[in-house]
């Protein structure tokens, strides 16, 4: 097989989440590119919106469906209209995410159960709903967008850093029952990317400059590069890619 097609994701359809911008824009942006038809996630349909025109030059289709991922019902919602879109999913991302930081002593509790509704349970109620279709298929591709903070411990981030672990943890348990069916399942753990999030997070020299210096590379990441990480997860190359928590951090945590 030609490494063009090893990499291609053409008539396959990919649910992501949080498409409406950061990481979950460029996955979409890129799977697109690579022949992929896409239901994107949001809250913003006016960048929902903008994000379909721009696929819809690369001559493939995308559906928007907003929903709030903090509440159950409306993500089971969200995964029964992205399933009637274009009648099955073949590559889950859950990349939508959310990061409310401080320290445990003054941590509140709402934006505790907020964050892990988010970035755990929607997950999990997610990857229930398109399993049984990439089961019985044999085959599928579910990509959690982690972060390096679910490995490692980062300061005001208890939170965020167990929603993460959690999801790392999902991973390798969705493995074990998707992996007979050949669906692959598995995380990216990137550094700090510098999305709009990641901007307003880590913007201040005084949180920015102590990391960089820990990390080897000596930069954060952009969006692109989860992204394209992203696409070798979500096409044939890494069919014997599964369970794997893949560390994308510059060296960080290999010092």
């Amino acid at each position: 097989m030609p490494w063009q097609d090893r990499f291609s994701l053409q008539d396959k359809t990919a649910l992501v989440t949080g498409a409406s911008s950061g990481i979950g824009r460029a996955i979409a942006e890129v799977f697109a590119d690579a022949g992929a038809d896409i239901v994107g996630q949001g809250r913003d349909l006016d960048r929902l919106t903008d994000l379909g025109a721009q696929i819809k030059t690369t001559g493939r289709q995308f559906a928007a469906i907003t929903g709030d991922l903090a509440d159950p019902d409306q993500t089971q919602n969200v995964a029964d209209r992205a399933l009637a879109a274009f009648g099955k999913i073949d590559i889950l991302v859950n990349s939508a995410g959310i990061a409310v930081t401080g320290p445990v002593t003054n941590y509140d509790l709402d934006d505790w159960q907020r964050t892990l509704a988010v970035n755990l349970t929607a997950p999990f109620i997610l990857s229930k709903a398109v399993m049984p279709g990439m089961m019985q298929r044999k085959q599928g591709k579910i990509i959690n967008i982690s972060s390096q903070t679910g490995v490692i411990a980062l300061k005001d981030h208890a939170a965020y850093a167990t929603s993460k672990g959690g999801l790392n943890a999902l991973t390798k348990s969705l493995m074990t029952e998707a992996a007979p069916h050949n669906v692959q399942v598995n995380a990216i753990c990137p550094t700090v990317v510098l999305t709009e999030m990641g901007k307003e997070l880590w913007s201040a020299p005084e949180r920015k400059d102590p990391f960089i210096a820990r990390t080897p590379l000596g930069r954060f990441g952009e969006p692109i590069e989860i992204a394209d990480m992203a696409l070798y997860l979500a096409s044939p190359a890494s069919d014997l890619v599964n369970g794997a928590v893949m560390m994308i951090e510059g060296g960080y945590s290999s010092i």
